[in-house]
């Protein structure tokens, strides 16, 4: 691992304050940095960064990889937490999957981040996730049964997200993503978003009703029944274990 990250965020560490930031967003959110450290992991060797923030009470983190600071062109993934994923490995949404391919490619290139988001639920928390599960058993989709509950299909907001990014000094992304939500929120907060990699994985038995839901109601870039791609996905979609199926279809 290199030296620089970490003496530069250290540094940033010793001289970032709330003190005096004007905050972004209609409710002023600014984020401090409260701890550095070295995370080696299964998926390669990082830097960890622990925020805290003046709008929602929550510690939030960036798992960096290299040098971020001053850069331009910086692959990025936004995760939003999921305890039932992340953690249990359910099989009713994508998320684990997400988040280790994230750090798998983010892992094994020169410089990338990812924000692990305290977001549970699409920031509806986890005992209301629970509920909308409950009401999804009973046969409402993923939308239905957040609307049910009194809320939006999406009550997340990246405010937060993009403060970090400013305050780890980065220019311009490249970011990970299916949502059009997330690049649109971002570019509203001051981050310049330079292009969309698509982060596509495949379904299973459980989730792809959720994910078809994602697609047809909240607008997320997956294709499951062949419709014309937007220009953005000219590019040759990577999905996770593509490479060992066009190695048997070789052989």
């Amino acid at each position: 691992m290199t030296t620089s990250t970490h003496e530069q965020i250290k540094l940033m560490l010793e001289e970032n304050s709330c003190e005096g930031c004007e905050g972004i967003n209609r409710n002023f959110i600014c984020v401090h940095i409260e701890a550095i450290a070295e995370l080696p992991s299964r998926f390669g060797d990082f830097h960890i960064v622990a925020f805290s923030n003046n709008q929602d009470g929550k510690e939030h983190v960036a798992i960096i990889k290299g040098e971020v600071f001053g850069a331009e062109d910086v692959p990025v993934r936004l995760h939003s937490e999921c305890l039932t994923g992340d953690v249990i490995g359910s099989l009713r949404c994508d998320c684990r999957d997400q988040l280790e391919a994230a750090l798998k490619k983010i892992g094994g290139m020169d410089k990338g981040i990812v924000l692990y988001l305290r977001q549970e639920g699409r920031g509806i928390g986890l005992i209301n996730k629970v509920r909308a599960y409950s009401l999804q058993d009973q046969g409402l989709d993923t939308v239905e049964a957040n609307l049910a509950l009194g809320f939006r299909d999406d009550e997340r907001d990246y405010a937060v997200a993009a403060h970090m990014l400013h305050s780890l000094q980065v220019q311009s992304i490249r970011l990970m993503t299916n949502n059009p939500k997330k690049i649109a929120q971002l570019e509203q907060y001051g981050v310049k978003v330079n292009e969309r990699i698509p982060h596509i994985l495949p379904s299973n038995e459980h989730n792809r009703f959720y994910l078809e839901t994602k697609a047809a109601k909240s607008g997320h870039m997956i294709d499951f029944r062949g419709k014309q791609h937007l220009e953005e996905q000219s590019d040759m979609t990577i999905v996770e274990g593509m490479e060992e199926i066009m190695m048997k279809d070789k052989g």
